[in-house]
Parts: structure tokens; C-alpha cells; sequence
């Protein structure tokens, strides 16, 4: 999660209203005009009541009104009962009817990393954005031993794997839920109306769950992100646009995540890389050049270090010190192997001076400079 960026989380907030919207597209055409109505209504009631959290929360209120009103009106719109035949006992407890062997285990494996990894991220971001919310901080690694522990005790009762949903999460939020009692009783609830008041259940309309949702999706999306756009750097607004458009394209949050994440560390990279600063200077004798490096030395930036010294320059000794630099990594070192090496080829003594403790670990192990000067080198 350290490695996500404050891009990619709007990103991903931004992509997931759209997804959330685009959802209910199907309820809004090929309706009927009191489809419409019932919508226009249901958003009328959410936004119309007080924006303090009441007792009763206003989607609530207004899922209640529009049931009533499909009622008493005998309004022909599709209820809860179009999606399908709902459940009318307790799910049961079985354990899964697969054999217990390796091949099972090859077979499931690749699906259940991918699920688990995809679950996890969003869950975190979810509960990112919850602390956000309420700036109050949570225990991440809680957070996904419980969802491990809930999955593993949904599959035993006959449920798919699931995560944070962040739809409802900003709904729980919004309306003042702050303890871990409102998670719970959400399902709870859920429960108690599919098994024992799903005859009230059937009567709700779908308009009345469109509005809401919609209410959700423009509730989520950052619309000061379209603002910032202009002001932020080109490169934060290019991450957040990148992951909005992969989500949309791909319906996979977790792509979207994934292509953010990379295109922040490139850009991230590259900023790093600038920053890096190469002086020298002659010794009164013209005989030494003295090279200063400064900054972070790693792949990205080591070409452009190793370009910046002069090889062809008519002198007897290079120093190159480092005391103001860093190398990273394999890259780094591999760099001033090449002007070391080169340097030496052509017959002038180089000295590197002033590495600290790790950048020197990894060219002691790494470089092959030192190992070439402690060779036998042929007489000139």
C-alpha cells in the first residue's frame, strides 16, 4: 500500500463511481416513464432531507417512500423479484465436494492468489479511504486476517469470496456509522430480510435502489479531482487518468491499480534521476580532473552519470568522488565499471573516492573495476 499513490487512490475512487454508475445504466433505459418518476423521486427525498446524519438515513427513508408509492399506486416498474428467486432458509454447512489432493490444489491455486490479491487491494484501498473519511486510523493487517477468516467461513456455508465494498462503505460513513458494530449489523440486517422479511422484500422497486446507487456513485467520485487536473504536476494527472481509463476499459480494479502503481514509479524515477548533478574541476597542474557526483545513481540515471565524464580529456589521473552520491543498484554499478575500466584502458590512473558505507557494499560486490586492477596487466 506504501507504493500506491495519492494519483492512483483518486484513480481508483474516480473509476470505481464511474463502474458504480454505469451499473445502472440497464435501469435507466427501456423503462417505463414511471421509472423515471420513481428515480427522480428517490433522489429528490436523498438530497432534500437535512445533510447532518439523521436517525434514519435518507436513502432509507426514500427506498421506503418509493416501495410505498409502487404499492398503493399499483405503478407497473420492476421490483427486487426481476433478479431472481430470493433465498428462504439459512444458508446450510457442507464442506466442498472436490478431492483433496495436489491436483486440486495446482488446479484452484492460480485463481484463488489472483482472487486473494484483488480482494486485499481493494479492501485496503477501501479502508484508506474510509480513514480519510473519518480521520481516524485502522489496523490494515486486522483488516485482512478478518477478511481471510470471513472468506474461509463463507466458503464452508456456500458463499463466493468477497471484500470491502466501498459503495457501501461510503454510505455507512456518510450517515454517521463509526464502530465496527455498523459493519456487522449491516449484514445482520441483510440476513433478516432475505430469510424472514423477503415478503417485503419483493415489494421494493428497483427505481428506488437505482437512486440510491446513483446518490453513491456521485457521493464517491472526487469531483475536486477535475479541478486539480490543471494545477497538479502533468505526471500525477496522467497516473490518475491512466488508472480511471484502465478500470473502465477493463471492468478490473485491480488492472487499473496495477498500471497507476507502474506508471508512478517510472515518473518517479524519472524526476530522481534530474536531480542528479555532475561538476569537476582541473588541478593547478592540468594534470588531474576532478569529477563530483551528487545525487541518487540507479538505473535510470546512470547513463547520464557515466556521459558526463570526459574520457578524452589529455590527462594522467581522474578522480571521481562520490562522497555526495548514492548507488542503488546493479545499474549504478555496472555505470562506473564502464568509465573506470574504459578510463584505465586508456592508460590514466583513476581514483573513486568517498563512497559510503552501502553504496561501497554494492560495488565491492557487484563491480568489476577492482577486480580488473588487481589482475596482472600486460607491459606497455
Amino acid at each position: 500500500m506504501r507504493s500506491v499513490s495519492q494519483s492512483v487512490m483518486t484513480g481508483f475512487v474516480n473509476a470505481l463511481a464511474i463502474l458504480i454508475f454505469l451499473a445502472q445504466l440497464p435501469e435507466l433505459v427501456h423503462v417505463t416513464s414511471a421509472t423515471y418518476a420513481l428515480i427522480a423521486l428517490g433522489l429528490a427525498i436523498i438530497y432534500a432531507l437535512p445533510g447532518s446524519p439523521p436517525a434514519i438515513p435518507s436513502p432509507l427513508v426514500a427506498i421506503v417512500v418509493l416501495t410505498g408509492l409502487t404499492g398503493w399506486l399499483g405503478l407497473d416498474v420492476r421490483t427486487v423479484t426481476h433478479f431472481g428467486e430470493l433465498p428462504s432458509t439459512l444458508p446450510g454447512f457442507g464442506l466442498p465436494q472436490v478431492p483433496l489432493t495436489f491436483e486440486t490444489l495446482r488446479i484452484i491455486a492460480p485463481f484463488a492468489l489472483t482472487l486473494a490479491a484483488v480482494g486485499l487491494l481493494e479492501s485496503l484501498l477501501t479502508a484508506q479511504i474510509v480513514d480519510d473519511m473519518t480521520d481516524t486510523p485502522s489496523s490494515k493487517n486486522r483488516e485482512c486476517l478478518g477478511q481471510g477468516a470471513a472468506n474461509m467461513a463463507s466458503a464452508v456455508f456456500g458463499g463466493m469470496g468477497g471484500c470491502a465494498m466501498i459503495g457501501q462503505s461510503v454510505i455507512n460513513v456518510s450517515f454517521g456509522a463509526r464502530g465496527r458494530l455498523s459493519t456487522f449489523t449491516a449484514g445482520a440486517f441483510l440476513l433478516i430480510l432475505l430469510v424472514l422479511l423477503q415478503d417485503l422484500l419483493k415489494l421494493v422497486p428497483v427505481a428506488a435502489l437505482t437512486a440510491v446507487m446513483i446518490m453513491v456513485s456521485l457521493n464517491t467520485f472526487q469531483w475536486g479531482s477535475l479541478k486539480r487536473l490543471a494545477t497538479n504536476p502533468w505526471p500525477s494527472s496522467v497516473v490518475m487518468l491512466a488508472t480511471v481509463a484502465t478500470v473502465v476499459a477493463t471492468h478490473d480494479l485491480a488492472k487499473g491499480v496495477i498500471v497507476g502503481v507502474l506508471l508512478s514509479g517510472v515518473f518517479f524515477a524519472g524526476k530522481v534521476s534530474r536531480l542528479n548533478r555532475v561538476t569537476s574541476s582541473l588541478s593547478d597542474d592540468g594534470r588531474t580532473r576532478t569529477y563530483r557526483v551528487a545525487g541518487q545513481v540507479f538505473f535510470a540515471s546512470a547513463g547520464a552519470f557515466a556521459d558526463e565524464i570526459d574520457l578524452l580529456e589529455d590527462v594522467d589521473r581522474l578522480v571521481i568522488e562520490v562522497s555526495a552520491a548514492h548507488f542503488w543498484d546493479i545499474s549504478a554499478v555496472a555505470a562506473l565499471d564502464r568509465v573506470v575500466i574504459k578510463a584505465r584502458s586508456r592508460g590514466l590512473e583513476v581514483s573513486v573516492v568517498g563512497l559510503n558505507e552501502a553504496s561501497a557494499t554494492m560495488v565491492e560486490r557487484f563491480g568489476e573495476h577492482d577486480k580488473e586492477s588487481a589482475a596482472p596487466r600486460p607491459a606497455h
